[in-house]
């Protein structure tokens, strides 16, 4: 492992205090931002407004995230360190394809995330108060610097607003659902129509669209795998902490779905981009809309809160092994965090959120986290192999088959995107490849000392 031993040998460990309850909200939290508000429309249009197709749509994304997460359930498991992701790749295939992992997360990932989320935050917030154009950006920053602090004053206050944020949107999403069930008519309508769809290869190309956007809105639930250093009796909880946090995902997107079609129908939601906000009009009147909006506002908190307790522990592993700037190693003496990751992701972020840069850099990398979605989970086979005897408290059931699958999907959506859209996958490529020179150039720096 290349570590810079001077770094390693003051570093203080981060406290393990984050439970399985910690673990499956982080999940659910991180992940539930504005999709499942927002996706269901443009699912249902690629699925030709047939229902039955739509659903078959979403419960094979469900199912290829529940296979992502049996995966990483088992690395976590045996590899319960920060980090995540970034320790897999390193253990299984070098220091450099898992320096080019954090660099392209903290480079626009993580922190195009973070941006995408603060802009989205000051436009849905814009909806219930008059913001100017300097109110709008200074919405954006606000909303980082808080999340910020609160991740930076310690993990187990960052957990509680991650698990009372996550319990009240999810709170809301089934309240929608209930409603829609008790007072729409949607599933009687005689537009609704199941599996009438002809089988031919434009109408797979179509729900293979879809299906994208069911995983973007599964985008996510693999971020907890980088706060394993810090789950009490990880070897115990990791792997189901990981697991019931996508399966809880499962229930609550289907549902979601279910009760928007039951309030407006099939025709409405697939007409729909905003589709919640368009159920609470229909069933509560236009005055009540506002709500979903206060939802909205909570769950992309929620989901940068999660980003902020997640990702920043990639960049202190990176930072202790010696390839990323050498002050993210450090702790913080009082509130025992990974401070200054925390506090340097979120700076990045908000230059990203306030130039505006962040929508074509995100744009560019996305698909790439597939990618390394990939080579994280490959390293299943290679660490299975390499280390026979390692202790493994939690094996991926329907192995080799369950990791295969994975790795076959997320391969399928990098080729997708380099299919359909060239130019810019070849752009996000290079941004990646834009970590190797400066991977040898910190470790030139780390051996040159």
């Amino acid at each position: 492992m290349p570590a810079s031993s001077d770094v390693a040998g003051k570093a203080r460990e981060l406290a393990r205090v984050l439970t399985l309850r910690d673990l499956v909200l982080i999940v659910v939290g991180t992940t539930i931002g504005s999709g499942i508000f927002t996706v269901p429309g443009a699912v249902l249009r690629q699925s030709g407004s047939d229902l039955g197709v739509a659903l078959v749509v979403w419960v094979v994304g469900s199912v290829l995230a529940l296979l992502g997460a049996l995966t990483f359930g088992e690395l976590g498991a045996m590899l319960p360190d920060a980090g995540g992701s970034y320790v897999y790749v390193r253990e299984a295939f070098g220091a450099l394809p898992a320096f080019l992992l954090g660099w392209t997360l903290f480079l626009a990932i993580n922190t195009g995330s973070t941006a995408t989320l603060a802009v989205a935050f000051a436009n849905y917030l814009g909806e219930l108060v008059p913001l100017g154009p300097l109110a709008y950006k200074l919405a954006s920053v606000a909303m980082i610097a808080v999340v910020t602090a609160v991740n930076i004053r310690g993990v187990r206050q960052a957990a509680t607003v991650q698990n009372w944020s996550t319990a009240l949107k999810v709170g809301a999403i089934f309240a929608l659902a209930i409603a829609g069930f008790l007072m729409g008519d949607g599933l009687h309508r005689p537009d609704t129509r199941l599996f009438t769809t002809p089988i031919t290869a434009a109408s797979l190309s179509a729900a293979g669209v879809g299906l994208l956007g069911v995983l973007w809105a599964y985008e996510g639930w693999q971020n907890v795998t980088n706060s394993a250093g810090e789950a009490a009796d990880p070897q115990r909880t990791f792997a189901r902490g990981i697991g019931i946090g996508t399966a809880a995902l499962v229930v609550i997107y289907l549902t979601a779905n279910a009760g928007y079609v039951a309030a407006v129908g099939a025709s409405g939601v697939s007409a729909s981009d905003r589709i919640a906000a368009d159920v609470v009009h229909t069933l509560f009147g236009p005055a009540a809309a506002k709500l979903v909006t206060l939802v909205i506002l909570v769950s992309i908190f929620s989901a940068a809160n999660g980003l902020a307790l997640t990702g920043p522990r990639m960049y202190f592993a990176m930072a202790r092994d010696g390839v990323f700037l050498r002050a993210l190693a450090e702790v913080h003496p009082r509130f025992g965090t990974p401070a200054r990751a925390v506090a340097v992701s979120a700076a990045w972020a908000a230059l990203l959120a306030l130039s505006g840069t962040f929508e074509q850099l995100f744009t560019y990398v996305v698909f790439a986290s597939w990618i390394f979605a990939a080579l994280a989970a490959a390293s299943v086979f290679v660490l299975r192999r390499r280390r026979p005897d390692a202790p493994r408290p939690f094996r991926v059931p329907g192995y080799p088959w369950t990791p295969a699958l994975f790795i076959a999907a997320a391969a399928a959506v990098v080729v997708n995107t380099v299919i359909a859209r060239p130019v810019q996958a070849l752009i996000g490529l290079a941004i990646v490849a834009t970590g190797v020179p400066v991977y040898f150039l910190w470790r030139r720096a780390i051996f040159s000392r």
